[in-house]
């Protein structure tokens, strides 16, 4: 019996798990497969949510950690926080050996796992390559397309850029993105425990109840902005007035300055309908958006299970712009009126179709099969056009 290709996947914050969870367990199910999971940065940190609990507690356990966040959450500490994540997955690739380095779409530790991957030599795999957004994630997801041997592409336009971008066409696999696949059979429907069981900061919310979901993040080419951005969506979800689940931003650059606007506007306003977490399970986060009037914020979950799921979505700002939406999303600027405005209209508006444009919820085991079956012979990277 042949030896088992091993995967090594890092996992670094709640975003890179939800979309990447199902390849996970396609990896971990596929007989020629032995997975390898790396958890680490913001993805093994109190305030971000514990993330490496929930990995856990969905059956996988780590085969490392890594502590690479370097404190600040400034441009200074992101690159230095880039800096050890490339020494620390440079020992964990040489110990672990993986045929294969899988990462996922476009945070600076991303780059890390790319950089460290492609100077030793090792196979890097790929997803959400040749999309298009704002903030320094455009840069990021482009240069470790260059560093990668293996695409798998969410979208048909996304696949014909990375060929556009120099990429071999047969090492190029549409398979759709894998955050859709947890979502595409489950019950969506929210469980009366919901809230409770996530804690959090605020009066208590009824799940049963109507109610709106907020989540922003920092945009690092905006850096400095952060606290006045956030301080026009506050006022606008201020004059909505609805139940708000508002939750916690991400380790960016600027991520202090996020999390020191709801600080203050929490401890002056005392705001009666807004509860504030950190973080739900991959599951629990598609039955909370998929149940609420509107999602309002610049995740890209907005976009892509968003799309999904029909939910109507308010983009603010730039963090995702010209991102490839499903007609439930409708942009607004950094300014309280426009996203009262938006928000209100949509809210209104209810449901939207739901879209297939990021994929039919088989990505995960498409990818698995990918990284099965292709070859990785004479993987030295040239441009093809």
């Amino acid at each position: 019996m042949s030896e088992k290709r091993r995967i090594c996947v890092v996992v670094a914050s709640r975003a890179n798990y939800g979309r990447i969870k199902s390849v996970l367990n396609a990896i971990k199910k596929h007989p020629q497969l032995e997975l390898q999971l790396i958890v680490g940065a913001s993805a093994l940190l109190h305030r971000f949510g514990n993330v490496i609990d929930v990995i856990r507690k969905d059956g996988f356990e780590p085969s490392a950690t890594v502590y690479s966040i370097v404190e600040g959450e400034n441009p200074t500490t992101m690159a230095k926080s880039t800096g050890m994540g490339i020494l620390e997955l440079a020992t964990q690739f040489e110990n672990l050996r993986p045929h294969v380095v899988l990462t996922v779409a476009d945070r600076f530790e991303t780059m890390a796992t790319a950089i460290a991957a492609s100077y030793m030599n090792i196979p890097l795999a790929h997803t959400q390559g040749g999309e298009v957004t704002g903030s320094i994630d455009e840069s990021v997801r482009h240069a470790i397309t260059k560093l990668s041997h293996i695409h798998f592409p969410a979208t048909k336009l996304s696949a014909e850029r990375l060929v556009k971008m120099g990429e071999e066409p047969e090492r190029i696999k549409l398979t759709g993105c894998p955050a859709i696949d947890a979502i595409s059979d489950m019950d969506l429907s929210n469980t009366p425990d919901l809230f409770k069981r996530y804690g959090g900061v605020g009066p208590e919310l009824d799940p049963k109840n109507p109610y709106i979901v907020v989540l922003q993040h920092p945009v690092t080419t905006e850096y400095g902005q952060g606290f006045d951005q956030i301080n026009e969506t506050l006022k606008a979800v201020k004059k909505l007035r609805r139940p708000t689940v508002w939750l916690w931003p991400n380790v960016d650059a600027g991520s202090d300055d996020i999390s020191k606007g709801l600080r203050v506007f929490r401890e002056k306003e005392r705001p009666e309908y807004i509860h504030f977490f950190r973080n739900f399970s991959v599951e629990d986060y598609a039955k909370l958006i998929n149940n609420s009037e509107c999602l309002i914020g610049n995740s890209s979950s907005g976009i892509r299970e968003g799309s999904f799921l029909g939910v109507p979505v308010v983009n603010v700002g730039t963090r995702q712009t010209n991102r490839e939406r499903g007609e439930n999303v409708i942009d607004a600027t950094y300014n309280s009126e426009d996203i009262f405005q938006k928000a209100k209209s949509q809210i209104e508006h209810g449901r939207y179709k739901k879209s297939n444009l990021f994929g039919d919820g088989q990505a995960g085991v498409r990818i698995a099969g990918y990284l099965a079956e292709m070859s990785l012979k004479n993987l030295q990277k040239r441009l093809t056009y």
